[in-house]
């Protein structure tokens, strides 16, 4: 990535955080809104549970295994190196998200307090570990992007499809009132971050070795 691309990209990034922080309280009044009483009860609501289950980061890991073994029986050298790095890039974005939502303090959306950020101690509380205040930014979202983002690098049809189900996992945050869209919004751009570090890293001799621990030939 050259350093005027990376110029051109920093104020970009920097408006759509503006603009996810902008429409975080209407968004959420409009999903309120749209859902109804009992919306808890209902199919769509049970998708969203089952997208948030199945979006998170231990099944995503299993299924990347589950792609990883197949890429290994059909000796294909590049499809390791792009489950591994989006296995790496996903875990790394995930740490990197959940290890700073630990101290933003930030309200989920459902939360029965005043929204804002409120640091890792308020009012003589650790808010450290505490769900209602762990919004910001999205660990769900980072994981899923991580992942997704990789592919995309590696291989843009294949990356559109897995931009799509990371799209849902995304989505599902701000249905479930589990994030603000400033939140999700700020874990897709991490996310990209270090998927491109990764894949970079990857794609180059540092992937060596994923076909050392999976003991693919040299000769293949």
């Amino acid at each position: 990535m050259s350093c005027k691309l990376l110029w051109l990209l920093l104020p970009v990034c920097g408006v759509l955080v503006w603009g996810a922080f902008l429409v975080d309280a209407p968004v959420r009044a409009a999903v309120v809104a749209s859902q109804g009483k009992g919306w808890k009860k209902s199919p769509d609501y049970r998708f969203q549970s089952s997208v948030r289950v199945f979006g998170d980061w231990p099944p995503l890991m299993a299924g990347c295994l589950v792609a990883l073994a197949l890429a290994r029986v059909l000796k294909s050298r590049r499809w390791m190196r792009v489950i591994a790095a989006a296995m790496v890039a996903s875990t790394l974005a995930g740490i990197v998200a959940n290890t700073s939502r630990l101290t933003t303090g930030r309200t989920r959306p459902g939360a029965k307090i005043e929204q804002g950020f409120y640091g890792p101690w308020h009012d003589g509380h650790l808010l450290v570990g505490q769900h209602a205040w762990n919004s910001f930014p999205s660990g769900h979202t980072a994981t899923a992007f991580g992942l997704a983002a990789v592919i995309l690098f590696a291989c843009p049809a294949a990356g559109v499809l897995a931009l799509v189900g990371a799209g849902l996992v995304a989505w599902s945050s701000i249905a479930m009132g589990a994030h603000h869209p400033s939140d999700v919004t700020v874990s897709v751009i991490l996310s990209f971050v270090v998927a491109w570090f990764v894949w970079r890293w990857m794609s180059g001799p540092g992937g060596g070795w994923i076909e050392r621990v999976m003991r693919l030939p040299s000769g293949i």
